[in-house]
Order: structure tokens, then sequence, then C-alpha cells
């Protein structure tokens, strides 16, 4: 299974990016910033994607990035954010996904900003709890 972990974080704590590190620790990925690769290079199994609303809005990057998924690059999207109370960001991720015929799981996960560090291994476990549940499935 091919898997890859993208990530938009734009604040100095990289909250997002932490979470984002620690799930592709476990799956033996790397972690990606979608500011670096604003591209997928190859067709992935299962992609883990997360980001924060900034002013209670999804980044426009995360979501120029969204839309330039297509089914025939990412087969599952797996999503996650970090933020002090929304989680408006993973569902208009959802949205736009799966308007694009993206199949998206309907659990995701949510770090609250201010408690990143107990959330890495939480994130870790969900990360590799999908894994599996996604692998049995494929």
């Amino acid at each position: 299974m091919n898997i890859a972990v993208r990530y938009c974080s734009k604040t100095k704590f990289g909250n997002t990016m932490r979470i984002a590190e620690a799930m592709a620790d476990a799956l033996g990925v790397k972690a990606v910033s979608i500011m670096d690769e604003p591209k997928l290079p190859e067709k992935v199994d299962v992609l883990f994607l997360g980001g924060a609303p900034y002013a209670n809005i999804m980044a426009p990057e995360l979501r120029e990035y969204a839309e330039s998924l297509t089914s025939d690059m990412v087969d599952k999207v797996v999503l996650f954010t970090t933020s002090n109370w929304s989680r408006r960001t993973v569902l208009a991720l959802k949205k736009i996904l799966r308007e694009r015929n993206i199949e998206v799981e309907d659990e995701f996960f949510y770090a609250h900003m201010l408690n990143i560090e107990n959330n890495i291994n939480p994130a870790k476990e969900f990360a590799l709890r999908k894994k599996k549940e996604i692998s049995v499935n494929i």
C-alpha cells in the first residue's frame, strides 16, 4: 500500500506539522508540506492530509491543493486538523474531495492547538489504526 502524508502549516508553532510528522513516523513515510510539494509526484492509495483553520477559514493553499487532487491520483484520504476549537477545515476538505469523487474517511483526527504534545502518541495510534482498517478493505 502506497501511503503519503501531506500538510499545510503556516504558524511558527508548527502544530499541524508536528501531528503530520508523528503520523508519518508511525506509518514509515515522510511528512511533506504542501508548500514544498504542491502536487503529488505519484499515485497514492491513502493520503493523510491535514491543515488548520486560519481566522476560522481554510488556508487558500490547502484549498488549492485539495482542488488539484484527482481520483486517479488518490484512492482514499484520511484527514487531520489542529486548532483551538474549529473543525471547519476538515468539513470543507471532505466536501471538496468528495465532489472530486475521492473517497474520504468519515473519521478524522483532531488535536487541540494548546495540547499538541499530548496528541503525538494518539496521532501515531490513529494513523496506524486507519492504515490497518483501510488495508483490510482494499
